[in-house]
């Protein structure tokens, strides 16, 4: 069985005209991921049982012949900060190591429900945090176009399981791009949807007001297909908005012959490589010439100020999130202890990575009494300029073609020492996150090394189907050639 050449439409029709035994497909599946897994690291848990399982119930009700899901038997990976009810779940931290959740995610739920199955819990930056997926409590996932290189944080373990084919979709979470930065380094599709699209139940919270669940696949069709199926309101989520759902499979097959395209100036300037700006530009040609798509130059003056600003923002979210783990009433606890002050520090110190208690001191500190106004309310306040620079630049335009990343894939361990460094790496995709508007990053080249560069496509507030059919008609006529 060729699964590099699977996709979610694929397997779906393939199952439903029975023609595809998700049984075999899922055996298929595990054992490319026990044959190859041990040098890319994706998978930290793999949930054998639960999908196996739920494969021979699609095969049960495909032989007697009786309607299947939407999504039957299609095999996917799942971010392993969403939780799974019996299913351990660490959000890739030792403070979480032996946490059995005993809820689904809703996400996760929705995609069961409509007949997917999942493979296992991929690897992450531990809590998400990171933009390489170094910082993982357990090991580093490897990027499988070129295993010397990081995959891209935090969903690095979900963007290198689809890129390896060991599962036909994920799902990611993006708090400052972290769907769409391991997507463009693995030279596959990672769509961030609107804040408030998808439920966030069950995502184990970094930064609340930023992170977003979404997925990761081969194909924008893929990603559609998806969304449709975790996105819409949910009671169990208060932020998740009662905004309808349209048919995203059906919207990307509408024209885009017309669409105003906006080229922020912002994102072209220093620290851009050369071979992602040729790219890039290349890529905006294409829209140009082969879509009939207008091409405006805009700006977003603030841009500059956006990486200082979610750095002051998640961090301090993170500081009031991540209070609940205290040995107390989750996971890891230190042993041999005398004193509760005594557990609560060193259950912390031993439980909680380097990057995770550098965010906790960032934001204890810009939330601590007399520098809250100094640092949290104004970055609250350049927030709002952000916002104001979308609102402004979405007048004139229906959506804004950019970079995903500033660099292709960059080694293991290159940056390690430089916590600046890898925090510019999210400088074109952490605005989306702060604004709140969905964006996707989609393949549009290779470098000279064969290092994967992504375009990234940004839209208005609950927007996708623009988003989506930009990206899709950019993805056939790419594929034309």
């Amino acid at each position: 069985m060729d699964l590099n050449v699977l996709t979610v439409e694929a397997v779906r029709t393939a199952v439903v005209e029975r023609v595809l035994n998700p049984v075999a497909l899922v055996e298929e599946h595990y054992k490319k991921i026990e044959a190859e897994d041990a040098n890319i690291g994706a998978f930290l848990t793999l949930t054998k049982e639960r999908a196996l399982a739920k494969a021979h119930e699609v095969q049960k009700a495909a032989d007697k012949g009786e309607a299947l899901g939407p999504l039957a038997g299609v095999p996917i990976a799942v971010k392993d900060a969403m939780v799974m009810k019996g299913v351990r779940s660490t959000a890739g931290s030792k403070i979480l190591d032996n946490f059995v959740s005993p809820y689904d995610c809703t996400a996760v739920k929705r995609l069961e429900d409509a007949g997917a199955i999942v493979l296992g819990k991929t690897n992450c930056d531990e809590f998400a945090m990171g933009s390489s997926n170094e910082n993982s409590g357990y090991w580093p996932v490897k990027n499988p176009r070129d295993t010397s290189r990081v995959p891209g944080g935090s969903s690095g373990g979900s963007a290198a399981a689809v890129a390896a084919d060991f599962a036909v979709a994920a799902l990611g979470s993006d708090t400052g791009g972290s769907i769409r930065q391991p997507a463009a380094y693995c030279g596959v599709v990672g769509l961030l949807p609107t804040y408030g699209r998808v439920s966030r139940y069950g995502l184990i919270a970094f930064a609340s007001s930023l992170d977003h669940i979404g997925p990761i696949t081969k194909t924008v069709k893929d990603a559609a297909i998806l969304l449709h199926h975790i996105a819409g309101r949910d009671e169990m989520d208060s932020t998740s908005a009662a905004v309808p759902v349209p048919n995203y499979e059906e919207e990307i097959g509408k024209s885009v012959r017309g669409l105003r395209v906006g080229i922020p100036k912002e994102y072209f300037g220093e620290g851009l490589d050369p071979e992602v700006r040729a790219a890039v530009e290349a890529a905006i040609q294409r829209l140009a010439k082969d879509c009939e798509c207008e091409i405006v130059e805009i700006s977003l003056p603030h841009t500059e100020y956006a990486i200082p600003c979610y750095y002051i923002i998640a961090p301090a979210e993170a500081s009031a999130n991540l209070a609940r783990f205290d040995g107390v009433r989750y996971g890891y606890r230190a042993s041999n202890v005398k004193t509760l002050s005594e557990m609560y520090r060193r259950t912390r110190d031993e439980g909680f990575g380097a990057e995770v208690k550098r965010r906790i001191m960032l934001g204890t500190y810009a939330l601590s009494a007399g520098y809250y106004d100094a640092y949290y309310r104004k970055a609250q306040q350049v927030r709002t300029l952000l916002t104001r620079d979308f609102e402004q630049a979405f007048g004139k335009v229906d959506a804004i073609v950019c970079p995903t990343t500033p660099t292709t894939a960059f080694k293991l361990g290159e940056k390690t020492d430089d916590p600046v460094g890898m925090y510019l790496n999210d400088i074109y995709t952490v605005t989306a996150d702060l604004v709140g508007v969905p964006g996707i990053s989609v393949p549009c080249g290779n470098s000279k090394e064969g290092l994967p560069i992504g375009l990234q496509i940004l839209g208005k507030h609950f927007d996708e189907s623009t988003v989506l059919r930009l990206a899709h008609a950019y993805e056939h006529s790419r594929a034309a050639v």
